[in-house]
Order: structure tokens, then C-alpha cells, then sequence
């Protein structure tokens, strides 16, 4: 079977943007390219419509499928909650798959997301530099190019490592026959983000020239070597990595808990590299993250000291992204992280014989409304840089060197300096301190995926769950699913509801 598919998305989808400010979203239109574009700020406009979907992608769904689907975290089984549903299916690694595709409703959500993105880029991209506009300067034209590059590339990148390949979109899809594309090679989807994230990193200013919360030349160099690492290009990660590190425009905030931003404060800081914009209140641009990773049922007075709202409310759900005992042990003992990425709550009406339970502490922030949060969520953090850079020089056997990296993330966690000297010891000491410093912001699967261990990792930790329900937050008498932890592939299928409407097959 030569698998094609139809990106129905690509199609008619209208320009959503902000005015200056980037979180006050015009309302959707419907206004083609041909007219809308006839100045500086209705490109900026539509560059500002192409972050939009990150809200969506980074509160529901980018955490299901790169981070329970892993090791670090999985959910709490409620067993008046109903069936198992496609959540649940992601966590086991039980997610029904034939053919190459998959009716996973996560699956197909992100998968859109990110063309939607992609398509936005390209309606930019496409036109910004033939339609005669004068823009203000050089400068002012080449970062809103920049963004939509960065974009691009940011959207690509996330496609080809849950999918391997996908259609590579490049031109805006003006009508139902050039929305369908053959599957691009995962090297041949490499190679465009290479190039748009080569580009962006010229275009775009440094950080402290930016506009709060936009791509900046940092964000794209990152995101390249991000590439380059997963490629294992590890001299070309160096390279740019350093010249991160050299510019001086970021560093590690003193205190682990300051790395993350409060609901109304402490965005975009200085160790923010890249980061999701929320904003707390009825303006539709919120988050309501750790209601969606609460163990649950919990009560009214059980959630108030989490959450701090002035209107709490008990829930019941199922719960998701719920720490593992696997991750809280891999904690060091003394890790300052431990205790601020993780807390512990008590849940009175639990069915289980043991009820208090593990949350993520690192995102429950105090905020005024329930399930109305306006935290930002972290992407790319300077603690991840030099890891990257770490795990770059020590693959080229530069293992002292690369200690000076990693020591730099365990100092600041209130840890010795690591006793790794050689390069296999190294590797293992940086892949732990990935798990616990990049803990719950959706790193995990990709570095499972990236060094070739899901098998060995995922099969290990499958075989606890299984013996050890109880242990992994299923009540008495509840079990995983008979299919879980058997389909142990580093992709997805591809969402079956796009595949169905391809005429290729």
C-alpha cells in the first residue's frame, strides 16, 4: 500500500490573528490571502494567528502523547468513570493501529494542530515578499518572515518525530486537489526544518529585542540543534549550541521553582527559551492544565490548597499525567527539583486502599478562577540547552567538558557534581537528568524515541505496571487492559479519519 493523504485541514482555513497585543485574538473571518494582505500589520496580524494553536496543542493534547506515553508519568483509574478511552489507550501503549493509521483521537487532534500552523506559515511565507508592501524596515519584515519560519519548522518537527512521515506542505493548498501529498521521508522532512530553522535564526532578533513571547533567534538556534541532536549531528549541535550559550542571552534562574512562570508573573524569563503564552481570565486565552492532571475524585477542601481559587470545586473524572513511582525514584536524594515538580495530595473518596496520590506541583499555581489558569507553558528552558550541549560534546568524547554542562543543571538542583567521567557513563548520567529536570514538559518520549531505548525502557516499566497494578493507581480488582503495553512502536499511526478521505489508497 502506498500511503497518501488529503490534509483536509489545509482547506479554506480563514485568517485568525491579534491585534498588537499577541494574546487579543481577532475573531475568524472569511477573508482570502488575495485581499487581506494589503499591509505591515495585516502580516503581522496573520503571523500572530499562527501561534493560536499552541494553546489548544499544549493544554490538551502535546501531553498525552510526549509525555504519558512514557515512563515519567500515567493515569489514575476510576472505575466509575466508564471505559477505557483514547487517553487511556496513549498511556498504556495500547493504541489500536492497523495499516499504518489509527482512530486515536489525541492522534488526530495534534496532527491538525500543527497543519494548521504550518498552513498559517505559508500563507505568510508564500506572500511576504511579492506583494509590494512597504514594510516599516528590513528588520521589521525579516522578523515577521522569521516567526513564520520558525513556525513552520517548530510544526514539522514535532509531525516527524510522533509520525516519522507526513505530507510536506510548503505552498498554501488553494483547493482539494493539491491537498493531498505523498508521505515526505523523514530526511527529506529533516532537511526543511533545517532550512527554515537556519533561516529563522538570521531573521530573528535576540531576546532582549523581541517582543514577550514571539520566537527569537535563541528559540530557532535551539530548535535546530534540537534537530541536529535527534539526527546526531553532534559537531553541527555544538556549534550552535554554544554560540547559545557565548551570546549570554539566557541563564538558569537561581531557584528551580522560578524556571516556570506564575499565572500573571515571571513569564518569558531569563531562563525561558521558548515558551506557550496563556493569560488567566474570560478573554478565551487561559489554560486549565492541572485541572486536566488532578488525581481525582478529590473534594472541595482537598483541592483549595493546590489551586488557591477563590470558587473551588471538587471533581471526579479519571486523572491524567499522573507521576510514577519509576520517576519519583529517579530523584537523587537532596534534589531540590523533587519536592517542587512533584506534591502529594490525600483523596478522601478514593477507591483505592492507598489514598493519597502523586500531582505535578511544577504547574499548580495559585490563580483566582477554578479552571482558569494563566501560567505559560516552557518549551525550551537554558537548563535544556546545556544538557543538549552536555550530551553533544560527550558523543564526540569530550567527556570533561561536557561535566562542566551538566554540573551547571545539579548545582542549581542542590546536587554534587556528577561522577561520570567516562563517555557510556556520560550518556546514562545525562539521559537521567533530562527525566528529572525537563520532568512533565513533554521531553520524555522524544528521548526514548531519539536514543533507541522505548523497547528496553517501555517493556520494563510495562512489565511493573502489570504486576503491580495497585502500585500504578488502579483500585482493588482493577487491571490494565489486556492489549497495554504491547504495541511499543517509536510512531504513531497516522489519524485514520484523514487517511479515509484520500483517493490514493
Amino acid at each position: 500500500m502506498k500511503t497518501r493523504l488529503i490534509a483536509t485541514w489545509l482547506l479554506g482555513i480563514a485568517l485568525t490573528g491579534c491585534q498588537n497585543d499577541f494574546l487579543t485574538v481577532i475573531p475568524e473571518t472569511a477573508l482570502s490571502s488575495a485581499t487581506f494582505f494589503k499591509t505591515e500589520a495585516d502580516f503581522q496580524q496573520a503571523v500572530n494567528g499562527a501561534y493560536v494553536p499552541f494553546r489548544q496543542m499544549y493544554n490538551e493534547r502535546a501531553w498525552v502523547l510526549e509525555e504519558m506515553h512514557s515512563d515519567n508519568t500515567y493515569y489514575a483509574r476510576n472505575t466509575l468513570y466508564g471505559a477505557v478511552d483514547p487517553t487511556e489507550n496513549v498511556a498504556d501503549f495500547a493504541v489500536p493501529t492497523a495499516n499504518g493509521v489509527t482512530a486515536n483521537d489525541n492522534v488526530l487532534v495534534q496532527f491538525r494542530l500543527n497543519y494548521v500552523i504550518i498552513s498559517r506559515a505559508n500563507q505568510i511565507l508564500s506572500l511576504i515578499d511579492g506583494t509590494g508592501i512597504t514594510f516599516t524596515s528590513d528588520a521589521v519584515k525579516n522578523n515577521i518572515k522569521g516567526q513564520a519560519q520558525f513556525l513552520r519548522a517548530f510544526a514539522y518537527f514535532d509531525l516527524v518525530r510522533l509520525f516519522g512521515k507526513v505530507p510536506l506542505h510548503l505552498t498554501p493548498v488553494t483547493g482539494r486537489e493539491d491537498a493531498a501529498l505523498p508521505l515526505s521521508t523523514t530526511d527529506e522532512i529533516y532537511a526543511q526544518i533545517e532550512k527554515d530553522a537556519l533561516a529563522a535564526s538570521s531573521a530573528l532578533p535576540n531576546k532582549a529585542t523581541q517582543d514577550p513571547g514571539r520566537a527569537t533567534s535563541g528559540a530557532a538556534k535551539t530548535l535546530l540543534a534540537n534537530l541536529y541532536v535527534t539526527q546526531k549531528k553532534w559537531a553541527s549541535a555544538e556549534t550552535v549550541l554554544k554560540d547559545v550559550v557565548t551570546k549570554n542571552e539566557y541563564s538558569l534562574m537561581p531557584d528551580y521553582n522560578d524556571a516556570f512562570s506564575y499565572t500573571s508573573t515571571n513569564k518569558n524569563n531569563p531562563e525561558s527559551v521558548f515558551e506557550i503564552q496563556y493569560m488567566e481570565g474570560s478573554a478565551g486565552y487561559n489554560g486549565n492544565q492541572i485541572y486536566r492532571f488532578l488525581p481525582s475524585p478529590i473534594t472541595t477542601a482537598e483541592i483549595t490548597p493546590i489551586v488557591g481559587t477563590s470558587n473551588p470545586q471538587p471533581t471526579s473524572q479519571e486523572s491524567n499525567n499522573i507521576p510514577t513511582p519509576d520517576l519519583i525514584a529517579a530523584y537523587e536524594s537532596g534534589d531540590k527539583r523533587k519536592n517542587i515538580s512533584i506534591g502529594t495530595v490525600t483523596l478522601s473518596t478514593s477507591l483505592r486502599a492507598t489514598k493519597e496520590y502523586p500531582y505535578i506541583k511544577k504547574y499548580a499555581r495559585p490563580h483566582s478562577l477554578n479552571n482558569n489558569t494563566g501560567q505559560n507553558w516552557p518549551v525550551y528552558r537554558y537548563a535544556e540547552v546545556l544538557l543538549f550541549l552536555a550530551e553533544s560534546l560527550n558523543e564526540q568524547g569530550k567527556a570533561g567538558e561536557a561535566a562542566t554542562y551538566i554540573n551547571q543543571v545539579r548545582t542549581r538542583a542542590g546536587l554534587a557534581a556528577t561522577k561520570a567521567t567516562a563517555q557510556a557513563d556520560m550518556r546514562e548520567a545525562i539521559f537521567k537528568e533530562r527525566r528529572v529536570e525537563l520532568a512533565f514538559e513533554n521531553k520524555r518520549w522524544f528521548d526514548l524515541t531519539r536514543t533507541g531505548r522505548v523497547k528496553e525502557i517501555i517493556g520494563a516499566y510495562g512489565a511493573k505496571v502489570k504486576a503491580n497494578p495497585a502500585d500504578y493507581y488502579f483500585p482493588a480488582g482493577a487491571v490494565p487492559p489486556p492489549n497495554a503495553f504491547t504495541v511499543l512502536d517509536d510512531y504513531y499511526g497516522l489519524p485514520a479519519v484523514e487517511s479515509a478521505l484520500t483517493p490514493y489508497f
